[in-house]
């Protein structure tokens, strides 16, 4: 399998995983990120995480939150070379966040690094989704 194939791999693996997190359950998230104290993640919903831990954690939280809606990568570009790749495009669709609809549609840059022999995602940014963090601020002022 060629270098560009395996990144679409590492891609499907990441999107099949945000999936199964808007609809509840992050499992499957660990596994699709690179190990260690450098990875990052900058949500739709603001911050910034750094380490594997931290950046599971807060996958895991929305998960806990989070009951369906669909997300799908459009426009995709990807530039890899023999141990970095970067993606770009357009993340589309649907989250679901305490039965209220956000929809998501904001550009997104994911990289993936080779770790071992395989591409795993070290860091994701996304544009901020107003709809989302509406619903997190409704959700805070409640608690």
């Amino acid at each position: 399998m060629s270098s560009m194939n395996d990144v679409l791999a590492a891609s499907r693996e990441f999107y099949s995983a945000l999936n199964a997190m808007a609809n509840g359950d992050a499992a499957a998230m660990a596994a699709a990120w690179a190990t260690g104290d450098n990875v990052t993640a900058q949500h739709p919903i603001g911050g910034r995480d750094v380490g594997h831990d931290q950046v599971i954690a807060s996958f895991a939280r929305v998960a806990e939150i989070a009951v369906g809606g669909g997300i799908r990568l459009e426009d995709q570009v990807i530039d890899a070379g023999s141990g970095m790749a970067v993606e770009t495009g357009t993340e589309i669709g649907t989250l679901v966040i305490a039965g209220r609809d956000a929809t998501i549609h904001h550009r997104v840059t994911n990289a993936y690094r080779m770790e071992g022999d395989r591409w795993k995602l070290a860091h994701h940014h996304t544009d901020i989704s107003p709809g989302l963090m509406e619903i997190l601020e409704d959700l805070t002022e409640v608690a």
